[in-house]
């Protein structure tokens, strides 16, 4: 895929370009003093509709009401007999006061409909969603997936509605509780890509400024509704989520085969990434962990780097093609059908995540090592996410998000507050569907390609590290580093 030429013209907000490496970027910059821009951003919707009260449902449909207030009305379509509408009455969307409805009669009576239901359900009831749109209506979405299914189908959207994406870089609960955290500083909030796929109206590009400004993103830069699916699906599979499970499971039953206790396994695998390398990262960039370390870690890192890069390249570069010629899309709608039969099971019960349970328990802050091996290993995957990545042409700013900002900002530090085994089990179907089937393949090809290598007794090549140090992703890293909000994430 081609590197897109982008640019957007907006008439409500500011512009301003950012100069990342070799390539410069426009974006807009959030904050709470822009939500009195909003009317003008929203002009001619009376009403947003957001269908669906998942994770990312309802986050969004919450934080659009908070930040809109009377200006436009924000209601909640779903499904009849949703067992979801309880807990939309508790955050205060009801049917007495029209803001809570069935979910076909919310997308007719919406200027902007928000579709944030699952893949699944978008790939099976997409025709009936699209003859309830009026002609010259907002399509919304929050991920790309509905038009990869659309190019398998040989299908594409109504040409009588503008289609734009406003794509939180986050899980629905980090969208809620940082927008939450902006009240006290402002700009906290998860970052966002826009994307403006068809523009019948002339308003498509300030409408999408103006829902991810409603949504507390502290920066939103452009893609393409095609460049975020490929990059969105493929991190979810790889050091998102996928690779970061079978990362943890391959290092603990390593560090275990070395001696360790269950505890300290435990410590130096899930807790170092998920604690100190993300917190690192997160803070000073991936080479800062590097920096961090003294000599004999900083070896070590290179090795376990220089095992772990390659690997991960490759499983990657399968990953993105995977995704590129539909199969993964079609993995996700299949099993649509099949999960009434065979539901996901928990993995949270093995062995591993029970002892991660005690260990969460008795935590002591400082007490988790910063161990120079896991961070090469972690590191190197996602390095190698990046390099695949860029080599497909993604800009720079949707490759830093997709790749870390993520991952060490909002995913990561859930999981270190409630386990990785819980993430796996309580994310998006497509997530969880994209978990189960890669992380064996990284556990594996680490277990038996890169620890072997990092074990034995010749001496590691470390040509894959030579280019760490010097990776323009670094820099791009730091340029964006800088529009991050002063807040960690809270989680309860």
């Amino acid at each position: 895929m081609s590197q897109p030429e982008l640019d957007f013209a907006t008439t409500v907000f500011t512009k301003e370009y950012i100069d990342v490496a070799d390539r410069r970027e426009a974006i807009v910059r959030g904050g709470r003093h822009l939500f009195d821009r909003l009317p003008a951003a929203f002009d001619g919707v009376r009403q947003i509709g957001v269908i669906g009260w998942g994770p990312q449902g309802s986050a969004q449909a919450q934080n659009l009401r908070d930040s809109l207030g009377a200006a436009v009305r924000v209601t909640v379509g779903l499904r009849a007999g949703s067992a979801s509408r309880p807990s939309a009455r508790a955050a205060g969307f009801t049917e007495a006061d029209g803001t809570l409805g069935e979910m076909f009669q919310v997308i007719a009576s919406s200027e902007l409909v928000v579709l944030l239901i699952s893949d699944a359900a978008q790939a099976s009831t997409y025709d009936e969603v699209f003859a309830a749109l009026k002609p010259g209506t907002t399509l919304g979405l929050s991920h790309g997936f509905l038009l990869g299914h659309l190019t398998e189908e040989g299908r594409s959207f109504p040409a009588d509605v503008d289609v734009i994406a406003v794509c939180p870089k986050g899980m629905g609960a980090s969208v809620r509780a940082l927008y939450v955290q902006g009240a006290e500083v402002n700009g906290a909030g998860i970052n966002a890509s826009f994307a403006v796929h068809q523009d019948v109206t002339g308003r498509a590009t300030d409408r999408a400024l103006g829902w991810s400004v409603a949504l507390g993103a502290p920066y939103t830069f452009q893609t393409t509704l095609r460049s975020e699916y490929l990059s969105d699906i493929s991190g979810e599979r790889a050091i998102l989520l996928g690779a970061v499970h079978g990362i943890v499971e391959s290092l603990y039953r390593r560090y275990r085969e070395h001696g360790m206790t269950a505890a300290e396994a435990f410590l130096r695998s899930a807790e170092s990434v998920t604690g100190p390398i993300s917190k690192t990262i997160s803070k000073h960039g991936i080479d800062g962990v590097y920096r961090k370390l003294d000599a004999d870690g900083k070896e070590v890192f290179a090795k376990a780097y220089s095992v772990a890069y390659p690997v991960g390249l490759e499983l990657v570069h399968e990953i993105y093609d995977e995704v590129v010629v539909g199969n993964e899309v079609r993995s996700v709608v299949a099993a649509g059908a099949r999960l009434a039969r065979f539901p996901m099971g928990e993995i949270g019960r093995s062995g591993m995540w029970q002892v991660g349970q005690q260990v969460r328990a008795d935590r002591v802050d400082g007490g988790i090592p910063l161990d120079p091996f896991t961070a090469g290993v972690f590191c190197g995957v996602m390095m190698a996410q990046i390099d695949a990545l860029i080599e497909a042409g993604h800009p720079y700013s949707e490759i830093v998000n997709e790749s870390v900002i993520e991952a060490v900002d909002s995913l990561n530090p859930y999981m270190h507050a409630r386990g990785v085994a819980y993430m796996v089990d309580n994310c998006s179907v497509t997530a969880r569907l994209g978990a189960r089937k890669w992380a064996p393949r990284f556990d594996y090809a680490l277990t038996q390609q890169a620890y072997p290598a990092a074990d034995g007794d010749q001496s590691v090549d470390t040509t894959p590290f030579k280019g760490f140090e010097d990776h323009v992703i670094h820099d791009v890293l730091r340029v964006c580093g800088q529009l991050r909000p002063s807040v960690d994430l809270f989680v309860e």
